[in-house]
């Protein structure tokens, strides 16, 4: 028969399942509200009444104030150290240990300067940080982390036993950045090369929150956060500890942004920065050092937007001068930050590098007048981060329109070019196809390296760091999104 005399062919009626039909009803997914199973410690309750009643004060700079006793060496060892192998003038945090009084008093000074809660003297009490004065070993970082919450606590006692009508003050565990990246090649050579492994940041990071704990910390702070993969170690680290105890602890975060550009060391914005520590859901964040009020009004703005917990932030007293000294006066401080008030951009106001207890007395005086910021509740969305956020809003009406493009081409099983590459150590070859993913308009890349042929850990760790690398990492910050805490 021709094939112009061919039979049509039969109508075919085609019918959806129940749940494929119920699926292209409701193409938008919905999100079930987190439910958190661990119990919660006594310090919930007031420290999250505090900060919904009011702004509250963090207390200012540690090393500042440490600066203005003219401590020698002698101070540093005490007897403890007296014979310590390696010069310890500059670390500040065996002082809880030699020079206790000195930390005693500073807080003291905080306190009846108004802070609500003060930091423990620990900014470099991991053992990765404590290695640079060979102060690694277990049992010295336990010490240091232990007696520094146990003499912050005993300064909030007795402050609150003195002063009862100033309410409850509060002691926040203070762990800091550590000084290794995660995110940075420290190898202009090798931009896979990492000075530190992931597991070794969680390890160290988890050391210190046992010695903070069990000296009686009411919050964790994790600070000055320039590298966000860093952070979340951190946060890993704290999630096992809660496990591990079964209880759970408030948790601050605080990233820092290193100019004007509004971006962390490790390249992300202050929205991607949330996007990739959310999870942890703390109860607060915030921006502290790096810059003065002024210069980061507007990334506080954005952050509280976005954000929905509590939202902090405790600049340095302005920008360092020649010297690397801090000139701004407390008053001078305290009106850079009123715009934080007059918008309702904070909950909790402190001061970082250069901050006293005139500066943290000063900005309570300005702020007392102003109520604290209303927690929001953005949209629920699936917001992803790499450099910059990625915050999903499908278009139920019009699917198409908000289709997301997932580059596929980055997969051992599905590309045998990008296979070859891997097998053959040939990572340029492989960062090409991921470009040209993105520049054809890739949102996300998926990779994948599960072959018996490869070294899977091995690879996806160099393809990886070298995809969060250096030029290449900018240039895909425009498209594909590189999970980087999602």
């Amino acid at each position: 028969m021709a094939a112009a005399d061919a039979a049509p062919l039969p109508a075919v009626a085609w019918k959806l399942s129940a749940a494929a039909e119920a699926a292209a009803k409701l193409p938008v997914p919905s999100y079930t509200p987190y439910s958190d199973p661990l119990k919660k410690s006594a310090a919930f309750e007031p420290l999250e009444k505090l900060l919904r009643e009011r702004i509250a004060y963090i207390d200012g700079a540690m090393g500042t104030m440490i600066q203005r006793y003219k401590l020698t060496e002698d101070d540093f060892r005490g007897d403890r150290y007296k014979s310590h192998a390696h010069e310890l003038k500059g670390n500040n945090d065996v002082l809880v240990l030699t020079r206790p009084d000195v930390i005693a008093e500073i807080h003291t000074q905080y306190l009846e300067a108004g802070a609500d809660i003060i930091e423990t003297n620990t900014f470099n009490g991991t053992s990765i940080s404590q290695a640079d004065y060979e102060l690694q070993a277990k049992e010295e970082v336990y010490a240091i982390n232990r007696s520094a919450a146990e003499l912050a606590k005993k300064a909030t006692a007795a402050f609150m036993a003195a002063h009862p009508e100033q309410g409850p003050k509060f002691v926040a565990g203070a762990v800091g950045p550590t000084n290794k990246t995660l995110s940075v090649s420290p190898s202009v050579e090798n931009p896979a090369f990492r000075g530190i492994t992931y597991d070794e940041v969680v390890d160290a990071y988890y050391e210190q929150l046992v010695g903070l704990y069990d000296g009686g910390v009411d919050l964790f702070l994790v600070e000055t956060i320039f590298d966000t993969l860093n952070a979340k170690a951190a946060v890993f680290a704290l999630e096992k500890f809660f496990a591990d105890k079964g209880v759970r602890i408030p948790v601050f975060l605080s990233g820092t942004i290193v100019d004007n550009s509004g971006r962390t060391l490790s390249g992300q914005t202050n929205e991607a920065f949330w996007n990739s520590v959310s999870h942890a859901k703390p109860m607060a964040v915030g921006l502290n050092c790096a810059l003065g009020a002024a210069d980061m009004l507007p990334y506080m703005a954005n952050l509280s937007q976005c954000a929905d917990c509590f939202v902090f932030c405790y600049p340095n007293a302005g920008l360092p001068n020649a010297m690397g000294g801090y000139d701004q006066k407390g008053d001078e401080m305290a009106e850079e930050i009123r715009p934080f008030c007059e918008q309702g951009l904070v909950n909790l106001l402190g001061g970082c590098c250069g901050s006293t207890p005139e500066h943290i007395a000063a900005v309570r005086k300005m702020a007392s007048e102003f109520p604290a910021r209303p927690v929001t509740t953005p949209k629920p969305l699936m917001r992803l981060s790499g450099l910059e956020p990625l915050n999903y809003d499908p278009d139920a009406t019009n699917m198409r329109r908000t289709f997301l493009n997932v580059g596929e081409r980055c997969n051992v099983a599905g590309s045998a070019l990008f296979k070859k590459a891997i097998v053959n150590g040939d990572y340029d070859t492989a960062l090409s196809i991921a470009l040209k993913q993105v520049q054809q308009g890739a949102d996300i890349l998926d990779i994948n390296m599960d072959d018996g042929l490869i070294d899977g850990v091995a690879a996806m760790t160099k393809f990886v760091n070298l995809c969060i690398s250096g030029e290449f990492s900018f240039a895909m910050a425009r498209g594909a999104q590189f999970l980087r805490g999602a």
